[in-house]
């Protein structure tokens, strides 16, 4: 019997981080213990592998890196010149026959399933390490070739100037960080956020914290604009604080993926959610982490198709980092959150 390499999110869990990627094998257990988790497939790291194999690139690929010599400590244009030779290679390979069937074959399934014809997908990079910021994702992508070219694009990200960078002057190999790929259904995102069991800052375990932005995610976990922010009791579910942003930007569909845009007006210094939507994050959010035995950093979004609570979409979890400083108040726990962006993406 062939390897598997290609899996629907509920067939993942955590043992499978290092087939995966870390990305989808969460999102595997998120969709275990029951949360709502857009249903989506993820590709294997030995889909990659194969696609390599298959076309002969991993050859082209060495002998590009070879003819640099040593990388260490190399100029910014050695890098770039290599990245774009690496990415170029990946990006504008044909997907072996084999490869396009299978992908062809689970994405026309998700659109049975949703019921929707050329369904909008994200398609995110799935690493087995943490490279925060390092790899490309791409959202709203619809239609089976558009599919298929991004996950070239994903695969190829791991070659960015920055990623070969990095590997170079940590010893690393150049070819290295294969990635998986997941592809789950796009959430059409009135509001989109993150959630900390633990305020990140300080180490209260007591708290937890939200940020949240109209629109998509990537609104929030750029860091580029200002977000509101809650601090919720952990114990009694009790919103303690809050600071509703001045929120000019936010990151909405567009024909081409997704994009900025500038905010309405008279939605700017509203708050995204109503108390019942962060009083449910937070239910949920302590709830994982509970189960799960460790503080958590998780992402979410609000569906606007649907009514609340069934609008509430779980996208990941990890354990949660803390940062070694202390604040006083709880208003200065969400203004340094909101100013730092300690967690990284």
């Amino acid at each position: 019997m062939s390897k598997q390499i290609i899996f629907w999110f509920e067939e993942l869990g955590p043992e499978h981080n290092d087939v995966v990627g870390k990305k989808c094998a969460n999102l595997g257990k998120l969709t275990h213990m029951g949360l709502a988790v857009p249903p989506g497939f993820a590709l294997s790291i030995d889909m990659y592998l194969e696609f390599l194999q298959t076309t002969g690139l991993g050859e082209q690929l060495g002998s590009y890196v070879q003819a640099c010599g040593d990388l260490k400590g190399a100029s910014i244009s050695v890098y770039e010149k290599l990245s774009t030779q690496l990415r170029d290679a990946i990006e504008t390979q044909e997907m072996p026959p084999k490869l396009k069937e299978l992908i062809s074959s689970y994405y026309a399934q998700l659109c049975e399933k949703t019921g929707i014809d050329d369904l909008a997908v994200s398609v995110r990079s799935a690493g087995t390490q943490s490279r925060p910021g390092m790899f490309e994702t791409y959202l709203n992508v619809s239609g089976i070739d558009d599919v298929l070219a991004k996950v070239r694009q994903v695969w190829a990200s791991a070659y960015t100037p920055r990623a070969i960078a990095f590997r170079s002057n940590k010893g690393l190999p150049v070819i290295g960080d294969e990635l998986g790929v997941a592809i789950p259904k796009m959430v059409n995102s009135r509001a989109s956020g993150i959630a900390f069991t633990v305020n990140p800052v300080d180490g209260d375990a007591s708290q937890i914290l939200l940020e949240a932005n109209w629109g998509l995610g990537e609104g929030v976990v750029s860091g580029a604009e200002s977000v509101d922010g809650f601090v919720v009791n952990k114990n009694t579910l009790e919103i303690k604080d809050r600071h509703i942003g001045n929120k000019t930007k936010y990151v909405i569909f567009t024909d081409q993926g997704a994009d900025w845009a500038d905010m309405p007006e008279k939605l700017q210094s509203v708050s995204c959610l109503s108390d019942e939507e962060v009083i449910e994050i937070a239910r949920i959010a302590k709830d994982t982490e509970a189960r799960l035995n460790a503080p958590q950093d998780m992402e979410w979004a609000i569906d606007q198709d649907l009514p609340f609570p069934e609008s509430l979409f779980w996208l990941q979890t990890r354990r949660a980092k803390v940062a070694a400083k202390k604040i006083e108040t709880a208003s200065e726990h969400i203004a340094d959150l909101l100013a730092k962006k300690l967690k990284g993406f």
